[in-house]
């Protein structure tokens, strides 16, 4: 068991009905689109395309698999905002009888979030125009921390 769980800054996990101060949420300038999902609505693969292509208005020709999501999050020119704050309720509860496919749904996440979550400056490293935030039971938040922070560490050892 990992002693501390490092997630990137722009991946919050919080239980439910917990707060995040609005300066970690949201850029001081530009408009933002915020989508909730839930995660109870997300008992299979179809119906998380489906959260996301409603939640998210992905756009038509969303291919309805993991490469056309991960695709569609990569590249969010399609949403028109300058920022994105994305809310997944419940998060541990999203395919539940599939711990493999959410695997795939967080590292999908995670490397929506590593491309658009930091905006480099010369001087400095200014908000980005992703924020994650994955909502889940207390008791259920070292465990959902933990998945992460597996999923991420895979992720920063391959190239971006």
């Amino acid at each position: 068991m990992r002693a501390t769980v490092h997630n990137p800054p722009w991946l919050h996990v919080i239980p439910e009905g917990g707060a995040l101060p609005v300066d970690l949420l949201l850029p001081t300038a530009g408009t933002t689109h915020v989508a909730r999902l839930n995660g109870r609505e997300m008992a299979d693969t179809d119906a998380v395309f489906q959260s996301f292509y409603d939640g998210l208005r992905l756009p038509d020709c969303f291919g309805w698999n993991w490469n056309a999501l991960s695709d569609c999050l990569r590249d969010l020119h399609w949403l028109p905002a300058d920022h994105r704050v994305l809310i997944v309720e419940a998060a541990d509860a999203a395919l539940p009888d599939d711990p493999d496919d959410r695997m795939v749904l967080f590292r999908t996440l995670l490397s929506a979030g590593r491309r658009w979550s930091y905006t480099r400056k010369p001087d400095s490293t200014a908000l980005g125009s992703l924020v994650l935030v994955l909502c889940c039971d207390p008791a259920s938040v070292p465990l959902l921390q933990e998945g992460l922070q597996s999923c991420w560490e895979e992720l920063i050892a391959t190239p971006a």
